[in-house]
């Protein structure tokens, strides 16, 4: 279901893009007004058109987001306020706990969750060796580094 969700929420924000685009260089003049002449088949390059962009955003919930491990030595329950920084630092707030004994992130700023669609959930769990994040495959690894230069001491 998150997945359908995922690939809804991408439909309409390329498709308003695109139309967008299309309408401001309509209202400009650097393109017909008249569909069948902005685009060679007409309306049913649209169909084409946003056909593609379907095929897109169904597809883009599989690559854009993963997990990534941190390495870390010791007690997982001590080095959450390390975590709890890290995450700070790049903009993150606590937003929850997890039923295994992991925590939830949000982005703090409003207009950058906006921007993402409401997907800028980061999840982070304790498992051996570490901890596994979840998220957003673009932000995981700026993450993943920043909790591991807090967590770990490499004799800095």
């Amino acid at each position: 279901m998150t997945h359908l969700r995922r690939s809804l929420k991408y439909f309409l924000q390329i498709t308003l893009i695109f139309v967008l685009t299309i309408g401001i260089l309509m209202l400009s003049g650097f393109v017909s007004k008249d569909v069948a002449v902005a685009f060679q088949q007409g309306w049913t390059s649209v169909a084409y058109i946003l056909g593609l962009f379907l095929l897109m955003s169904f597809a883009y919930p599989f690559f854009g987001y993963g997990k990534r491990t941190v390495r870390s030595q010791g007690d997982p329950a001590g080095q959450w306020d390390a975590i709890d920084a890290a995450m700070a630092g790049r903009g993150y707030q606590k937003a929850g706990e997890t039923e295994d004994g992991g925590r939830k992130y949000r982005l703090s700023s409003a207009t950058a969750r906006v921007m993402r669609l409401w997907e800028d959930g980061i999840t982070i769990r304790p498992v051996l060796g570490g901890f596994q994040a979840e998220g957003l495959v673009r932000d995981l690894s700026r993450i993943v580094m920043a909790i591991d230069r807090k967590i770990n001491d490499y004799g800095n």
